[in-house]
């Protein structure tokens, strides 16, 4: 399993996935996120792998 973390909110998914993958399954919006493995930055195309935590940083977007 990969872990997801958002704030205080863990999310569990299968390994072998992309990171856009899992993230849309757990219904999290990937343009309103960035994701972080093991402090480095990840793209969404890379594929999760078992035993991964990814922290995921909400990015405040402003408006008009």
């Amino acid at each position: 399993m990969v872990k997801l973390i958002l704030r205080d909110k863990e999310y569990e998914v299968e390994a072998g996935i992309t990171l856009l993958k899992a993230l849309k399954k757990v219904g999290i919006l990937p343009e309103s996120v960035i994701a972080t493995r093991e402090g480095e930055m990840i793209t969404e195309d890379e594929v999760l792998k078992e035993g991964d935590v990814i922290k995921l940083i909400a990015v405040i977007s402003g408006g008009r």
